[in-house]
């Protein structure tokens, strides 16, 4: 037997090289790239093969842009929940400091009407800060923070930056209790503003608006006038504002006309308040008292008379 030759047929060995190969084709791109960029030859071809090439460059595009958008708005939704989460947080933190600085602008301005009204009485006076309500729902009562330590006694006059509040009726060391124009066993003398008519206000209790009482029909008294204090019961400086006429029913079947009343302090609101002192009518002179005449003198003046 023959041996197999071992070297490849011949037809494997036909045209050129590898190498030629190589450096033909390479010579071939250079003189294409010299003439596309010197005369512009390729430059239709190129702009038909992208126009073919879009819709696939688009497909495989598609898919990584469709990522990028659901990342981004995930992204976007996290930051807008922190962001919203951390102002909660500082608005939470920031809330109290706010209302805080309206509250003590409210206070300043309260207690420098009251600075103002002290100036305008020209009594001596001394400033309480309201520390609670009556627990009783049938009386009209407040509790100051001063007492009997802080030079407060029964009797005095309470005002408001808005005029009459009520009357301290009890004292203890350091608080002390004060009933207002609106309790139903307070009076107050006091002067129509506007026609100058002289009467006594009457609280009427828990929810019922004070009232003039022992009014004639006829009174010259119009809703709206305003009542301030006359000054003759010692208590009240005269010329503090009382309440105000909302309501008036003249029935001339009855005796007397029923007035109501608004107070116009707060009553009910303020919470710095005015403990005036002994004001000038209260040191007035008091008349004397007649002499009094003895059981028997009467008697006898009795009898004579029948």
């Amino acid at each position: 037997m023959r041996p197999i030759p071992v070297d490849a047929p011949a037809f494997f060995h036909r045209g050129p090289s590898p190498v030629a190969r190589l450096v033909l084709l390479g010579l071939l791109s250079i003189a294409l790239l010299f003439a596309d960029t010197r005369f512009r030859y390729l430059e239709g071809i190129r702009q038909v093969a992208g126009v073919i090439l879009y819709p696939v460059q688009r497909a495989v595009e598609l898919p990584g842009e469709a990522l990028a958008y659901v990342g981004t708005y995930f992204a976007s939704k996290r930051e807008l929940a922190d962001e919203d989460a951390s102002l909660k947080r500082q608005l939470a933190a920031e809330a109290p400091a706010v209302q805080g600085y309206s509250t003590l602008g409210d206070e300043n301005a309260q207690l420098k009407a009251l600075l103002d009204m002290r100036k305008r009485i020209g009594a001596p006076a001394v400033a309480v800060e309201v520390l609670y309500t009556g627990r009783d729902p049938f009386t009209q009562k407040l509790f100051v923070d001063k007492g009997a330590q802080g030079g407060l006694q029964a009797g005095q006059a309470v005002v408001d930056d808005q005029g009459v509040i009520g009357q301290v009726t009890r004292v203890f060391p350091y608080m002390a209790e004060v009933t207002l124009v609106t309790d139903k066993d307070q009076a107050v003398p006091i002067r129509d503003e506007r026609s100058g008519l002289r009467s006594v206000l009457f609280g009427n209790g828990t929810g019922r608006a004070p009232e003039l009482r022992f009014t004639a029909p006829s009174a010259d008294v119009k809703v709206g006038d305003r009542l301030v204090t006359s000054g003759i019961d010692g208590t009240y400086p005269a010329g503090l504002v009382v309440a105000q006429v909302i309501d008036i029913e003249r029935d001339t079947g009855q005796m007397f006309a029923r007035i109501a009343t608004r107070p116009l302090a707060g009553v009910d609101r303020s919470r710095y308040l005015l403990v005036l002192g002994a004001s000038a009518a209260s040191n007035l002179p008091r008349p004397e008292e007649p002499p009094q005449v003895d059981a028997s003198s009467k008697a006898g003046r009795a009898k004579a008379r029948h």
